[in-house]
């Protein structure tokens, strides 16, 4: 048997160790055949070399992440101990605080977690308008509200607007219960989420009520000029042609937009088409516009979704086939 002691000088042994000890709990259940005792500012662990070895990679990530943050949240500790892949693992590893776009409740900390994520965010900080196209999953808005809510910190704007169409409600709104705010909330949901995630709920209720954060359908721009904010319109795929443009035409003085969208699930009725695709095509040379394609390989939900992702693209290549062969 081998025994290790691990210093843990360089950080709040009781944010380490949780309160009651709950996280060193989690600590003896992730590593059920190791003896770990906490002692003061160490841990002592016993068992084989391979294990401790193991453990100890571990808990070097958890220090590191609290040598940075200073506090780490159950869920991020459980997050660490349980993620063995190497995406996982690098998403935590020596990560320049730099990186950190917004510090959220609870010690949370939002930052670009993949390559492409990274190059979003990068293409934002020089440029006023960005295009950010890809699948379910990808992150692109979730990204773009973080970048959103830095500017507003930052005091680079004074004020967000998060804005999609409400293509599902068509017109057929008057006969769902409530006022029209209680009809529009549900399609405007994922943004609500992503704002969790990121601002404290009070906060967000005083920028709320005050129009410091406004969420609205895309209709609603209409007739506006938006100076001093950071603009994102989401799911630009339900978008027409005309709605783009009223949109992009929209974006005032000190104004920064964000367009995602996903080109494979368009929601528009069949006798319309989607304006995002050309105002890709159109809009592709022009300074100060950029254009960032996210894929499969961003995918940060349940490691199955990019699993469906590609199964499902592999479907489409083969319907392709078989409506070509069809037309032989």
């Amino acid at each position: 048997m081998t025994e290790t002691i691990i210093n843990l000088e360089s950080i709040n042994p009781i944010e380490f160790f949780g309160v009651n000890n709950g996280k060193l709990d989690l600590l003896k259940k992730k590593f059920p055949l190791l003896k770990i005792l906490s002692r003061g500012t160490q841990v002592k662990l016993s068992g084989s070399p391979e294990q401790i070895e193991t453990a100890k990679e571990k808990i070097d990530l958890l220090v590191q992440y609290l040598e940075r943050n200073g506090h780490l949240s159950e869920n991020y500790f459980e997050q660490i101990l349980g993620g063995d892949d190497a995406e996982t693992i690098d998403h935590f590893k020596d990560r320049n605080p730099n990186d950190i776009l917004v510090f959220g409740p609870n010690g949370k900390t939002v930052r670009a977690r993949t390559h492409n994520q990274k190059r979003l965010v990068q293409a934002a900080d020089h440029n006023d308008i960005l295009f950010a196209i890809g699948p379910a999953g990808t992150g692109k808005t979730y990204t773009a509200v973080a970048l959103a809510v830095r500017a507003l910190k930052n005091k680079t704007v004074k004020k967000i607007i998060l804005t999609r169409p409400a293509v599902e409600a068509g017109e057929s709104l008057g006969f769902l219960p409530g006022d029209l705010k209680e009809k529009i909330d549900p399609y405007l949901r994922p943004l609500y989420d992503a704002l969790d995630d990121m601002i404290p709920a009070d906060k967000l209720g005083y920028y709320m009520s005050t129009r410091v954060i406004e969420i609205a359908p895309l209709a609603y721009m209409r007739g506006r000029t938006l100076d001093n904010a950071f603009i994102i319109l989401d799911e630009a795929q339900n978008a027409t042609d005309l709605q783009i443009k009223m949109f992009l035409t929209r974006i005032g003085a000190n104004a920064q937009a964000i367009i995602t969208g996903d080109l494979t699930q368009v929601d528009l009725p069949k006798n319309q088409k989607s304006g995002l695709d050309k105002a890709i095509r159109i809009l592709r040379n022009v300074d100060g516009i950029a254009h960032i394609e996210l894929d499969e390989e961003d995918v940060v939900r349940h490691k199955l979704v990019k699993a469906i992702i590609k199964a499902y693209d592999k479907e489409h290549e083969l319907e392709k086939l078989r409506a070509v062969e069809h037309h032989r």
